[in-house]
């Protein structure tokens, strides 16, 4: 794989630009997540603010986490496609939603880790061999 990456928005009116592989990619059952994606998990790609340009509008949302932590997603306001969220204690590190949809195939956005599978729907069998974490480590 070659960087950077560009990806956009279903809209196309917020893009980025990756320019560094992602540190993690995390695939989150918790109830949120569920709702979030609306699917039976939401994959997260941990890149570090620096590795990544982003331009367009984008609008916010918060709410604070079970750990105590303030969740941030920014989204487009135009599509509604979420972007990234943040931890505002944490600006160093984005936790991107919005994957490029034209480089799948190559598994740069593979989760490598299930986090909060107890709260996993009971249909989704999550891939032999894959690190798993009942809630968050």
């Amino acid at each position: 794989m070659s960087y950077p990456i560009k990806a956009s928005c279903q809209c196309g009116q917020v893009s980025y630009q990756l320019k560094a592989a992602p540190q993690m990619v995390v695939a989150c059952h918790c109830k949120e997540c569920q709702k979030l994606a609306t699917a039976p998990f939401s994959v997260t790609a941990m890149v570090r603010a620096s590795d990544i340009d982003f331009s367009g509008e984008l609008a916010e949302w918060s709410r604070k986490a079970d750990s105590g932590n303030i969740n941030s997603a920014k989204f487009c306001p135009r599509c509604g496609n979420r972007v990234l969220h943040y931890n505002p204690a944490e600006p160093d590190m984005i936790k991107l939603k919005l994957k490029p949809v034209h480089y799948q195939e190559d598994g740069i956005f593979e989760p490598k880790v299930h986090v909060w599978v107890k709260e996993k729907v009971s249909w989704y069998v999550i891939p032999e061999g894959v690190k798993t974490f009942e809630e968050q480590p």
